[in-house]
């Protein structure tokens, strides 16, 4: 049983290195806590799962919000808070063409969105942009210089 209980934390590693959102890395300590119980105890099913959501739970509590907010304060970039208006100042990349009368794509936080300018000039591919506005699910940018360049 050990054995599963490594693959699950296999499995929730690798969730967490595809989403970074820090609930599968504490499974992930659960799970090879559960393991080792198993060790132990290799037919006390009850006891090892048990363990493996106590020990993931106090995770989640006591741990998952200091990670968040020490990963959130490193490197570059804005803070995104709420799910629209926190989009404002975020700085991504064109994927294509954008302009005022043709709506092209923007990288943004690792997803793609619609994006337009209100500038009278297109921005090509891969130029720097920031957030201006966001009307419904579509982002109003405009191109900068650099990534890390302030707003006016």
């Amino acid at each position: 049983m050990a054995v599963v209980w490594i693959a699950v934390a296999v499995a929730l590693i690798g969730f967490e290195l595809h989403h970074l959102a820090f609930f599968a890395m504490f499974g992930a300590v659960g799970a090879v806590a559960a393991a080792l119980v198993a060790v132990f105890e290799p037919s006390a099913y009850g006891l090892q799962t048990g363990v493996g959501v106590v020990v993931a739970g106090v995770g989640l509590v006591a741990a998952r919000p200091q990670v968040s907010q020490a990963f959130a304060k490193r490197g570059p970039g804005v803070s995104i808070r709420g799910v629209h208006g926190g989009l404002v100042g975020a700085r991504g990349v064109t994927l294509d063409e954008v302009s005022l009368d043709h709506r092209g794509h923007v990288r943004l936080l690792g997803e793609n969105w619609l994006a337009m300018t209100v500038d009278a000039e297109s921005i090509p591919p891969a130029t720097p942009v920031i957030v201006t506005q966001v009307v419904g699910t579509t982002l109003t940018v405009r191109a900068v210089e650099h990534f890390w360049e302030d707003t006016p």
